[in-house]
């Protein structure tokens, strides 16, 4: 059994400028099916969330979308996954993908998915969870978010332990392998959470 059985993935609902980060989405799903990892992400069919399920799915792998009422129609919800769960909003989206899954990887994409994960960082470093989360740096894009809390460590807002929060791979291949690496989380998320 491998040491990830379910992993979040946080990215854009649009596709972004660079064939590169596109790419990123595809392997990463392909992947996950290779790797019997199931995929649980936002839900959508569009962007780059779309190319992740899609991969995945056309790979033989198994996609949970998670999907407020409110974005069922403005994501273009994605009908053809293997579990679509419609929740109440934003709030019960995040807790919800995070009861689900081992770890978190981070795709590109904007003020949403700096969202998602800013939100699982904040939540790992109170001791909500302990699952490890990566950031797939395709050609250096989330480097202006790492200089960010770097900044805010040498401003005495934080210890070196906020850099350690974030595994970094600009490769699919390696960040999975970061992931997996990294210790077992001592107590399930949901556990928790009450």
């Amino acid at each position: 059994m491998p040491a990830i059985r379910s992993l979040c993935v946080y990215c854009g609902a649009r596709t972004g400028t660079r064939p590169s980060h596109r790419a990123a989405a595809r392997e990463l799903g392909a992947a996950l099916a290779a790797r019997n990892v199931e995929l649980v992400f936002g839900g959508g069919r569009v962007g780059m969330m779309g190319i992740v399920a899609d991969a995945c799915l056309a790979a033989g792998g198994r996609a949970v979308g998670i999907i407020p009422a409110h974005l069922f129609a403005a994501e273009v919800a994605h009908t053809g996954l293997t579990e679509l769960v419609v929740v109440g909003d934003m709030h019960e989206r995040k807790r919800r993908m995070a009861e689900r899954v081992d770890a978190v990887a981070v795709l590109p994409g904007a003020l949403g998915t700096l969202d998602e994960t800013m939100e699982m960082a904040t939540w790992r470093q109170i001791g909500l969870h302990e699952m490890p989360i990566g950031l797939l740096d395709v050609e250096g894009y989330w480097q202006p978010l790492l200089h960010l809390v770097d900044h805010a460590i040498r401003h005495g807002y934080g210890t070196a332990a906020l850099r350690d929060i974030f595994l970094v791979d600009p490769t699919v291949d390696g960040l999975l392998g970061k992931l997996e690496a990294a210790p077992s989380p001592r107590f399930a998320f949901k556990e928790r959470w009450a």
